[in-house]
């Protein structure tokens, strides 16, 4: 799905290519760089964390959606500008765990002061789930097997976690969230020990 140069959990080819096209020529227009895209999609996602555990739910979600949205053009705008490369990726992939990580700690912490355990508990689950599935995927290519499949992946949290945000669907969302990146990290882990074992049983070239 992304390119072995600029890689992440999602990137823009998971858009419909003549969506983004346009969106990608203006970037490339103003001067945006990949690295601008990715340090500002990490920005506004904390800043989304933030909203959330002030309670601001629905301008919370908006910010998500829209920084997310940035954030998953960064590929495209690397290609288009020829900037693509290895440390970009690193840098892509571990900001987008930290935007992760910062909207749904927000949500843990709106819940703490609600004083409802059960979103809480939800919220940890979700986080832990989320990092879980990235996890598995690099921890499987870093050994060599490819691996984009995945019921569950960034792309469908993010507007999950948006959309929910936008509408006060709190608790149903954290529920899907955290069963569906439970089973996905499971799912991820059952098709990467599947690979592993067919190419050691490969016979040798």
């Amino acid at each position: 799905r992304c390119s072995r140069d600029w890689s992440s959990d999602v990137c823009s080819s998971d858009l419909p290519a003549a969506m983004i096209a346009p969106v990608v020529r203006v970037l490339v227009l103003f001067g945006v760089t990949p690295t601008m895209l990715t340090v500002a999609g990490v920005i506004g996602n904390v800043l989304a964390g933030v909203l959330v555990a002030w309670g601001h739910l629905s301008w919370a979600g908006g910010v998500t959606l829209i920084f997310s949205g940035l954030d998953m053009l960064d590929g495209a705008v690397a290609r288009a500008t020829g900037r693509a490369a290895r440390e970009g990726a690193l840098l892509d992939s571990t900001l987008d765990r930290v935007s992760e990580a910062a909207v749904l700690g927000g949500m843990a912490i709106y819940a703490f002061e609600m004083q409802n355990r059960e979103l809480v508990v939800l919220a940890f689950i979700s986080l832990v789930g989320s990092l879980m599935v990235s996890y598995v995927r690099a921890r499987a290519e870093g050994l060599g097997v490819a691996l984009t499949d995945g019921l569950f992946t960034r792309a469908e949290r993010v507007v999950l976690v948006g959309v929910a945000l936008v509408f006060g669907w709190l608790r149903l969302a954290l529920w899907i969230l955290a069963v569906l990146t439970t089973i996905t990290a499971l799912q991820r882990l059952y098709i990467a020990s599947y690979k592993l074992r067919t190419l050691r049983q490969e016979p040798p070239a």
